[in-house]
């Protein structure tokens, strides 16, 4: 009966240590994440940059008008989805459209502008990745800022 109440003393002690453990544990595996996950972006960012040209150009959007070129801006600014702790990087870039052949979009002038973007890339298990988004008309700063609700700017000298 004495063995009992020992070893459930024990296992109560191993369950709060864990439950005290967790969250500064989860904090650290996080934090150590985010600092791979920073440092791999600039190593896999050219191969990103074509990985997202190739995925924006085969969604036909904006409807009309086809991808031509991306011309890469330095200006990264980067964030985390507070709630799963998602990476996301958001990059510069102007994109430069023409308009399909015999599509609505033909005879509109404002088609050749070049337009300023951010591209979206996200990392998940170790690995950057896109799905080709493009936000229009703001670059990576206004991103984060207009997105507030959803991520939580990183400086890169906090990680």
């Amino acid at each position: 009966m004495q063995f009992d109440a020992v070893y459930i003393l024990l296992v109560a002690v191993v369950a709060f240590a864990i439950v005290a453990c967790a969250r500064p544990l989860a904090k650290l595996t996080r934090a150590a994440q985010i600092r791979q996950g920073l440092a791999r972006f600039p190593v896999q960012r050219e191969q990103l940059e074509a990985r997202f040209f190739a995925l924006a150009a085969s969604l036909g959007k904006p409807r009309g008008l086809r991808w031509v070129e991306c011309d890469w801006q330095p200006n990264v600014a980067f964030a985390r989805d507070p709630d799963l702790g998602l990476l996301t990087a958001f990059v510069g870039v102007n994109i430069r459209f023409e308009a399909v052949e015999g599509g609505d979009m033909e005879d509109v002038e404002a088609v050749g502008l070049i337009r300023d973007a951010t591209a979206v890339f996200h990392y998940r298990h170790g690995t950057w990745g896109t799905g080709g988004r493009a936000l229009f008309n703001m670059n990576p700063s206004d991103a984060v800022q207009r997105l507030e609700g959803q991520y939580e700017r990183i400086a890169v000298d906090d990680t």
